[in-house]
C-alpha cells in the first residue's frame, strides 16, 4: 500500500519554538498513524545552525534516530537546499548514516531585477507590466552543479529530488532533468509551489509525475495583501480547506508516477509571495480555479499574512493559538489524504 509521510515543516512552531524535538515529531508521525517522516535540514529560527529541524548530525544522535524508526518501521527522507558540492557530501553521508533513499533540493535561483509599473499610483501595479522573474543563468549553473554530485549519488544510491520552489515551472524542471538524463536526479512535486510561479498545481502534476521521487502535499488558497506588489499573495490552509483540486492531482501522481510514497507538508500558518511574472505558468489572472481569492484565515488587524510563519513575534498568546492551530491542521490534513488513498486503493 502506498506509504504516507510527514514533512518537519508542517510542524514547524513546535519545533522552532521547543515544543517538540526531532525525537516528539517522530512520535508525533508515529501516533498519526504515518509510515515515515521527511527532515527539512535548512536552518531557520530555534534550530541547529547547521542540520535545522534534525538537530545534530553526531554519531550518537543518528543511532538513536535510525533506531527509533527502525522499531517504528519507518522511512525518512531529507530536505536541503541548493547544490553546492561540499554540502551535498556531507547531506549523503548523514543521508547514509540514516538510511535515507531521497533527498530533496532545489535549484538556486538568482531573481532579477523587479521592475514596477508606470500606473503613477504608489504601490499600484499593472499585472501585465509587473516582472518578478529569474537570471536565466541559475538553470545553466544549476545544471553544470548537479552534473558535478551525479558520482556522489551513484557512490551512496542515494536520489536527488529537485522541488518546483516557487520559482521553477513545471516545463523549467522536466526539461532539467531530461538535460541531465540520470536516473538518480529527478523530481518533487509539490501540489502548492506552482501557484507562485503562476502555474496551476494540476497542470505541474501532469507534467511532472513522470519523473517524481517524492512529493509535499499541501493545499493553499489566495488571499489579499494590500501592502505586496500584487495585491494578494498564497497562502497555506490544512488539506480540503483551499483551492487546490487535491484529488485529480492524487490521482495524477498514482496513474503517471511511479511513487510509493506521498509526505505532508502542511504549510499552515504560511503565506509567500508570487515569484514570478503573471502568466508565467500560464495563470494570467485571480479569482478561479487554485487562484480562487478567499477570506484571510486570522484577523488581520492582529496578525499580517507575512507574520502568519512567525507568530511570536507579535505575541505569546498568538503563537499559543496558531500552535494549536497547525497541530489541529496537520490532523486534518493526515485525515484526508488517507480518505484520498483509500478511495483511489478501493475503487
Amino acid at each position: 500500500m502506498l506509504k504516507l509521510g510527514l514533512e518537519t515543516e508542517s510542524l514547524h512552531l513546535w519545533l522552532q519554538n521547543k515544543r517538540m524535538d526531532i525525537f516528539g515529531f517522530i512520535e508525533t508521525a508515529h501516533e498519526l498513524g504515518l509510515d515515515g517522516v521527511q527532515i527539512n535540514i535548512i536552518k531557520d529560527f530555534g534550530l541547529d545552525e547547521k542540520w535545522g529541524a534534525l538537530g545534530s548530525a553526531s554519531d550518537e544522535h543518528l543511532r538513536k534516530i535510525r533506531k527509533m524508526l527502525y522499531d517504528y518501521r519507518m522511512y525518512i527522507e531529507l530536505d536541503m537546499r541548493n547544490l553546492d558540492y561540499d554540502r551535498i557530501m556531507e547531506v549523503l553521508e548523514v543521508a547514509n548514516k540514516l538510511g535515507v533513499e531521497i533527498i530533496r533540493s532545489y535549484i538556486p535561483i538568482k531573481p532579477s531585477k523587479t521592475i514596477k509599473s508606470d500606473t503613477g499610483a504608489e504601490g499600484a501595479y499593472d499585472f501585465a507590466k509587473v516582472r518578478c522573474d529569474f537570471d536565466e543563468t541559475s538553470y545553466t549553473e544549476g545544471i553544470e552543479k548537479l552534473r558535478r554530485v551525479l558520482p556522489l549519488l551513484k557512490k551512496y544510491r542515494i536520489k536527488l529530488a529537485l522541488e518546483n520552489h516557487e520559482y521553477e515551472t513545471s516545463e523549467e524542471l522536466v526539461n532539467v532533468v531530461k538535460k541531465i538524463d540520470s536516473p538518480w536526479v529527478g523530481l518533487l512535486y509539490d501540489f502548492g509551489n506552482s501557484m507562485m510561479a503562476w502555474e496551476e498545481p494540476v497542470k505541474a502534476a501532469e507534467n511532472m509525475a513522470p519523473y517524481c521521487f517524492s512529493t509535499h502535499f499541501k493545499d493553499h488558497i489566495i488571499i489579499e495583501e494590500p501592502n505586496d506588489k500584487y495585491g494578494y499573495v498564497v497562502c497555506g490552509v490544512p488539506a480540503g480547506e483551499g483551492n487546490i483540486d487535491l484529488k485529480t492531482c492524487f490521482d495524477i501522481m498514482m496513474e503517471k508516477s511511479s511513487l510509493t510514497r506521498i509526505n505532508i507538508e502542511n504549510c499552515y500558518p504560511y503565506c509567500a509571495q508570487f515569484k514570478r511574472s503573471v502568466g508565467t505558468g500560464g495563470v494570467t489572472e485571480l479569482g478561479k480555479g487554485a487562484f480562487t481569492i478567499r477570506k484571510h484565515p486570522y484577523d488581520y488587524n492582529i496578525i499580517k499574512p507575512a507574520q502568519y510563519y512567525y507568530p511570536q513575534e507579535i505575541s505569546n498568546e498568538l503563537l499559543e493559538k496558531m500552535l494549536i492551530d497547525q497541530m489541529e491542521g496537520v490532523k486534518t490534513t493526515v485525515k484526508y489524504l488517507k480518505a484520498l488513498r483509500d478511495q483511489y486503493t478501493n475503487k
